[in-house]
């Protein structure tokens, strides 16, 4: 979206207006990213993930590529050139560190990023695609996560693909025809390895260009804001530069920080033990568990521990692991309340909360040994999450009585510096304007 009050870029050398005419990336630099994008005045720095989802993704990429170089998919040799990378490659030791850690980063980012868009949100019309776009997003995520953790051919490694692929075989019919042809064969071996490998390889770009597309969706409704108002002037905005390009560096300097400090010093915190030892299809570990980002939906796919309406557990688990992801494509149609934030839905605020502590519930019970109390625990903990999206959000979406919402973002702005003891103030009628710096705009004075 490109507000009547934007800035538009003007070149002032000759080398910018020959670009300009010929390959204008300055000006799409400067009206995506910069000056020339208005942006909401009251961002959070939960909107800093965004942003540092696309740089962990980076990081991925650039990291995978070097690796690439020294891996070998082969299942004599896969486990030992992951050993020579730590040991005999120049600072390979910190290249896998760093795309190990960097994964676990990657999918805390985006859990954070969505947790942001359904408190304030983010899913509702006009940025339904923007949404739908995201999930595909991670569903690339995952499928790429999975087959990477695969490549190390260790002990987890080896039986993650062996149970997580089985799951295939749950489908009526032809179950084992797909099971046997994601494999390659009849169970992971060197062709699986190779076509893990040449996925893994792949998907990183793949997911690149649709978080292009992603962007581009963005732009179109212009940001969402935490009070989930739409834009209604100049007054309600400022410039993306340098307004929130300071706030992201900030954002990023802290997110490096932490990531630093557990690739040099806590590399292996996140990691399993048994996958330092070589894949060996005669000796299953005691317990068989995926990496943490996983465990949720691990969890719902373990619930199912019966026979229900002549259908097989297992199958059952597969359905709801594979729903749990899927009803999130249909959120922005279940939740038909007008208010966007949830900071002006009290019920809903509170379903969040709820919801949350749901969530972590299962990523409890799904790094937990398949037993008692954590069977019953994710049993439950999956009645709810499915009753949340399917049964209670729709009907508090249509019966909840909304707090008032502000006039405008500006409103609301101004309003929360009052109650903070800041010098602000609403403007009366007739009072004079003050200009934002930086913007050429007036703003209510202060």
């Amino acid at each position: 979206m490109s507000f009547s009050w934007a800035k538009h870029y003007e070149p002032t050398t000759a080398l910018g207006k020959y670009m300009d005419s010929r390959l204008p990336i300055p000006r799409l630099v400067y009206d995506s990213l910069g000056a020339g994008y208005p942006t909401p005045r009251n961002l959070n720095y939960f909107y800093n993930f965004g942003v540092l989802a696309g740089v962990a993704l980076v990081i991925q990429i650039l990291t995978g590529v070097i690796l690439g170089m020294h891996y070998a998919a082969n299942t004599g040799i896969a486990f030992d050139s992951v050993e020579h990378i730590m040991r005999d490659v120049n600072y390979g030791w910190m290249l896998r560190y760093m795309h190990a850690t960097g994964a676990s980063f990657f999918f805390a980012v985006v859990y954070i990023h969505i947790g942001r868009g359904l408190y304030y949100g983010s899913y509702k019309p006009p940025r339904e695609v923007l949404w739908l776009l995201g999930l595909v997003i991670f569903l690339l995520m995952m499928a790429t996560a999975f087959m990477g953790y695969v490549l190390v051919w260790g002990q987890m490694s080896f039986w993650g693909a062996t149970v997580i692929t089985n799951l295939f075989s749950a489908i009526p019919l032809i179950g084992d025809a797909i099971h046997t042809w994601l494999l390659g064969g009849f169970s992971p071996d060197n062709a699986t390895l190779n076509r893990f490998f040449s996925l893994h390889y792949l998907l990183p770009f793949i997911t690149f260009g649709v978080i292009i597309l992603h962007i581009w969706a963005l732009h179109i409704p212009g940001s969402n804001n935490p009070t989930g108002i739409d834009v209604k002037g100049p007054q309600d905005t400022v410039p993306f530069h340098p307004y929130y390009t300071s706030k992201d560096f900030f954002g990023l300097g802290v997110y490096l920080t932490l990531f630093s400090v557990v690739v040099f010093f806590l590399p292996n915190m996140l990691g399993e033990v048994d996958n330092y030892i070589p894949a060996n299809p005669l000796s299953t570990p005691a317990h068989i568990v995926p990496e943490w980002y996983f465990w949720p939906f691990y969890a719902i796919l373990r619930a199912f521990t019966v026979d229900f309406l002549f259908i097989p557990a297992k199958l059952w688990g597969v359905l709801a692991m594979f729903s749990a992801i899927l009803l999130l494509f249909f959120l922005p149609w279940l939740d038909t309340s007008p208010v966007r934030s949830n900071n002006y839905r009290p019920v809903a605020k509170t379903l969040f909360w709820v919801f949350l502590v749901d969530i972590l519930i299962l990523g409890i019970c799904g790094g937990k040994p398949a037993g008692e109390p954590w069977l019953r625990l994710s049993q439950i903990a999956s009645v709810y999450y499915f009753a949340h999206f399917l049964i209670l959000l729709p009907l508090v979406s249509r019966y909840e009585k909304a707090l008032p919402l502000p006039n405008s973002i500006t409103e609301a702005v101004l309003k929360r510096q009052t109650h903070k003891g800041g010098p602000a103030s609403i403007q009366l009628p007739g009072a004079g304007l003050a200009e934002l710096p930086g913007t050429g705009r007036a703003q209510p004075a202060e």
